[in-house]
């Protein structure tokens, strides 16, 4: 039957163990965002408001990458207080991520929550980070929709950051046609937005990475300060059926995560958002599962990227 199993902590370390109250290396921050008032706003289905506190539990029982030493920690930020107004939530969310894109040797990774965190988040980045930003957002929806009267909605974050003093490149991939009118893309192209759809993704001979590095062509020569955004409703229902609004069509995470680890060692990636996770809309917790394996491959591609070598 083989030899005894290694049980020790030593011999088995899990990343829980590699968190840490004060960082003195290199490290990865989280901060979690247990909010779905903007998802209601939006007329959407209730839930993500659990998703931070499901994705570290599959986050914490993972094991380091295995091709690299742990020479690396985790530090949590906890959750934002929730008993804030929502507007005044998102001003938190801001100043705390702002916060965290300060400090040297430490890279942020939010979670949601409703997707119209994306804006605090992207606005922190970019009150940051002004020399050429990037953003990209993977998504089925535009989300550009103007803020209605009751307050942000999960539609509306991208409205909001392209209204922002401060120009940024940004990319939207994934857009599927049955989410999206005529009119916010056409909004969309007239703002400058770099649209790739689902549409374009399936009907072509390509990869989806070499697609999207086909038309993203010179932002990808060089390393430039990025905030990459994911809602999971971005991925088909069959792997990511617990979000507010899930379709059996969207992308594959075996295919994502070959492009996502391609655009984290190339670019210079400042901050990880991944929103929409819905607990209790999931089927064994699936959809939490993927996007603590999304931050997991983060992790990896960037300590490959710091150690300088290549995947």
């Amino acid at each position: 039957m083989g030899g005894k199993a290694m049980s020790s902590k030593k011999d088995d370390p899990r990343l829980r163990d590699l968190l840490q109250e004060a960082p003195q290396t290199f490290y990865f921050s989280l901060l979690g965002y247990p909010d779905d008032e903007g998802i209601l706003i939006n007329k959407g289905r209730p839930g993500a408001k659990e998703g931070p506190d499901k994705i570290r539990e599959y986050l914490y029982r993972m094991t380091p990458p295995l091709s690299l030493s742990s020479n690396f920690s985790l530090k949590d930020h906890g959750n934002i207080d929730t008993s804030l107004s929502l507007w005044d939530r998102h001003k938190e969310a801001q100043k705390k991520v702002s916060s965290l894109l300060k400090i040297p040797h430490n890279l942020p990774i939010t979670l949601g929550g409703g997707h119209d965190y994306a804006y605090p988040d992207g606005a922190a980045f970019l009150e940051t980070f002004q020399d050429n930003p990037l953003v990209i957002n993977f998504d089925a929806h535009l989300d550009v929709r103007p803020v209605p009267p009751e307050g942000p909605s999960s539609g509306t974050p991208f409205f909001r950051l392209l209204n922002e003093d401060i120009p940024f490149t940004f990319y939207e991939i994934g857009i599927q046609e049955q989410c999206n009118s005529q009119a916010h893309l056409q909004w969309c192209l007239e703002k400058k937005v770099r649209v790739i759809t689902h549409n374009e993704i399936l009907h072509s001979n390509k990869s989806l990475s070499s697609l999207v590095c086909q038309n993203m062509g010179e932002d990808l020569l060089k390393p430039r300060p990025t905030f990459i955004s994911i809602d999971i409703d971005a991925f088909s229902s069959s792997y990511a059926m617990g979000c507010s609004q899930s379709w059996p069509s969207g992308l594959n995470p075996d295919e994502f995560l070959k492009l996502f680890s391609i655009l984290v060692q190339r670019l210079d990636v400042k901050l990880l958002g991944i929103y929409e996770v819905s607990p209790p809309l999931d089927f064994d917790g699936l959809t939490s599962k993927l996007a603590a394996l999304i931050i997991h491959h983060y992790i990896q591609a960037s300590l490959i990227k710091k150690k300088g070598t290549s995947l």
